[in-house]
């Protein structure tokens, strides 16, 4: 791409140089010494004339001070400024395409690293001149080799977020690139009660690997993250894999009715269009019943803020023991619902998070039915809620709870979270 005057340039408009003290700007600019290309000279103009190149900026300048155009460079790269990079872009969209091939891409944004001597160059001619109407090298170069790259490919550039980041190292005359993420949400359900939802280092060895972990590094052989991501994960040849859920429920909590919301992120993926239908049936065959996935579908980064952000009621089915009577149960539902619950840290997990005090609300609780030995209950609280210590009271760091409300000695023997209320509940 040439950086000199355009074969048919755009007439300048009346009035280029209006603005008070654009003319003198103007003037000294031609009046340089310096070797400057008509890309650089004009560009010190580069916020004037909207639409025009710089070297049509700089042919309107001229055209209304009636000088003449600056004698052209013999050998661009004598350009004390860009040193003949607008001219060599052509090169450069050759070292881009040569960067992205094996990957899947359609949009794109151009980036680019200069020398910063040349960078305090432009700036220090800018403050000679007087101009506060300058363009700065790399941003003219970011979009001129971005108009290029669109032109050669027919891909859209300038788009965010991009599917790729090209990087012109322009010194080293390098070309790499960034690659974004992709991200896919869906819901899950987990009807194995030995599965955790993500990855647990080993407490010994935190993940290196060690006898207690048989050199796995891991506290279980497998997740509903690894079960979800692995496929997904091969199919996208990326290099690694995030799972971002909407909360998520103890090891020993299936998580059933229409699943809990997720988002999967992953990282460098040299495929960006998955064949989804494909994907679950690796998960299914993977999981084998463990873990089931529905609503699969691609989605953007900012999903995963929502994701982790909500903070939606969940309900739950709890079978608690020993069996209570529903007479009973009603008696202290209206001291129960709708009522601040105070918790601290529960006692199981103090060894790990710091010890806080909270107030959740449960929103209401349901008899089932009951055998001899246990009852069941539906709940619906607040996110954050600890239902075990609900139930139990955690030797009194829950309160009230429902043992102490029935005064009786009540233990969790399973829960499932039947609903994550997010919003998108079928009607």
């Amino acid at each position: 791409m040439s950086s000199g005057p355009p074969a048919t340039p755009a007439s300048p408009a009346p009035g280029f140089l209006s603005e008070e003290g654009a003319a003198s700007v103007a003037s000294k600019l031609l009046a340089r010494s310096e070797r400057l290309c008509p890309e650089c000279r004009g560009r010190t103009l580069g916020r004037l004339g909207h639409g025009y190149s710089n070297p049509e900026r700089l042919r309107a300048a001229t055209s209304e001070l009636g000088a003449p155009l600056p004698t052209p460079l013999e050998n661009p790269e004598d350009c004390e400024l860009c040193a003949g990079a607008f001219d060599r872009i052509p090169r450069w969209v050759e070292r881009c395409r040569a960067a992205a091939e094996g990957w899947e891409w359609a949009t794109f944004r151009c980036g680019s690293r200069w020398d910063p001597e040349r960078l305090a160059r432009e700036e220090a001619l800018w403050a000679e001149v007087g101009s506060s109407w300058g363009e700065s090298v790399r941003t003219a170069f970011n979009r001129e080799l971005g108009k290029a790259l669109s032109s050669a490919t027919g891909k859209p550039g300038n788009v965010d977020p991009p599917d790729l980041v090209f990087l012109a190292d322009v010194p080293a005359g390098l070309a790499s690139i960034t690659v974004s993420p992709i991200f896919y949400y869906g819901r899950y359900r987990k009807l194995d009660r030995t599965l955790p939802q993500t990855r647990w280092p080993c407490r010994a060895c935190h993940g290196k690997g060690c006898t207690r972990c048989e050199g796995t590094g891991k506290m279980y052989r497998e997740s509903v993250e690894e079960l979800v991501g692995g496929p997904l994960l091969s199919l996208a040849q990326g290099e690694g894999h995030a799972f971002h859920g909407m909360g998520r429920e103890d090891i020993d909590a299936r998580m059933l009715g229409r699943g809990r919301p997720f988002v999967l992120e992953i990282s460098r993926p040299r495929k960006r269009t998955l064949p989804l239908e494909e994907g679950l049936r690796r998960i299914s065959e993977g999981a084998q019943g463990r873990v089931e996935v529905e609503g699969l579908a691609p989605c953007t980064g900012g999903e995963v803020e929502r994701v982790k952000a909500a903070r939606p009621d969940k309900t739950y089915r709890v079978v608690v023991r020993p069996s209570v009577l529903e007479e009973k149960l009603n008696e202290v539902r209206l001291v129960l619902e709708g009522r601040p619950l105070e918790q601290r840290t529960p006692t199981r997990v103090a060894h790990r998070r710091a010890d806080l005090r909270r107030l959740r609300t449960v929103k209401s609780v349901r008899y089932v039915t009951s055998d001899a030995e246990s009852s069941t209950l539906e709940v619906r609280a607040e996110a954050g809620t600890y239902i075990k210590e609900f139930v139990d009271g955690d030797g009194g760091r829950t309160r009230p709870s429902l043992s102490e409300l029935l005064g009786v000695a009540l233990k969790v023997q399973a829960l499932d979270v039947l609903e994550v209320h997010d919003g998108a509940e079928v009607a």
